[in-house]
């Protein structure tokens, strides 16, 4: 049964694009099919992937708007070992068009319908617009990466708010699978305190994994690679194989419950 994962934040510069790349690459490894579906405007986990997109013959755009199927559209990441859901910058005239259509919402989640991917992971823009409405519409589950800085908490507050509204309107299974601590600096005091202030908060839905600070992961999406080919001993390629690990480990467990 495919798992859809939604990476949300509205908070910019948390690490969604890095861990949307990384985590696609590290389930692959772990012999999942992975699709990971680009529904930013500023294209970053296309070009993260080693495409371009200013030369792609579909995109995103054209599911959304066209009712193009996926099938004609993904395509695979080079050297990566999953499809690309790409986006181009026609996205953002998707997102003006979109809000004018009828079923707008709905739009990503009727696409994806009756995939046989074990997991889609998809790459939220970093606002509350119709792109991300047509994300957390689709998904079963959210992660939610959290960078460990002052302004983490009330962040999350409002996207918790958002999340609870989809819920109750448009999406009834929707849930947070795990919050993710990114960009975790084991020497800075800050980092430690706004650590333990969401373990504290949130308890189990943090996941134990925590992504450290690290320059390999900032370098790996220049050269259109996730880190784990970039880099693989790095610790952001190993850490990123923890959270997969984990998040399967975690659904495994959901499973043996319900049987």
């Amino acid at each position: 049964m495919t798992q859809v994962l939604a990476i949300c934040n509205q908070k910019g510069g948390v690490g969604k694009t890095t861990t949307a790349i990384n985590l696609a690459a590290s389930l692959t490894a772990a012999g999942k099919k992975v699709l990971l579906v680009d529904v930013d405007p500023q294209g970053n986990a296309t070009t993260g992937c080693g495409l371009n997109k200013n030369d792609l013959a579909q995109s995103c755009t054209d599911v959304l708007l066209g009712g193009t199927p996926v099938s004609e559209v993904r395509v695979p990441a080079p050297d990566s070992g999953f499809d690309v859901l790409p986006a181009d910058p026609d996205l953002t005239e998707a997102e003006v068009r979109l809000v004018m259509e009828d079923n707008r919402e709905y739009r990503l989640r009727e696409a994806l319908a009756g995939s046989t991917d074990d997991y889609i992971l998809i790459d939220c823009p970093p606002s509350l617009n119709i792109l991300t409405i047509n994300a957390l519409v689709a998904a079963d589950r959210v992660i939610v990466p959290t960078q460990c800085e002052f302004y983490a908490l009330e962040g999350l507050s409002a996207l918790l708010d958002t999340l609870a509204r989809i819920s109750q309107q448009a999406n009834r299974k929707l849930a947070i699978a795990g919050i993710l601590r990114t960009m975790y600096d084991s020497r800075n005091k800050l980092s430690h305190e706004v650590s333990e202030a969401l373990l504290e908060h949130f308890g189990e839905q943090v996941y134990r994994t925590m992504i450290p600070r690290n320059v390999t992961l900032a370098e790996a999406p220049s050269h259109g690679r996730p880190v784990s080919s970039y880099d693989p001993s790095s610790r952001g390629a190993v850490a990123y194989l923890m959270l997969a690990g984990e998040i399967l480990r975690r659904e495994s467990s959901e499973l043996g419950a319900a049987t």
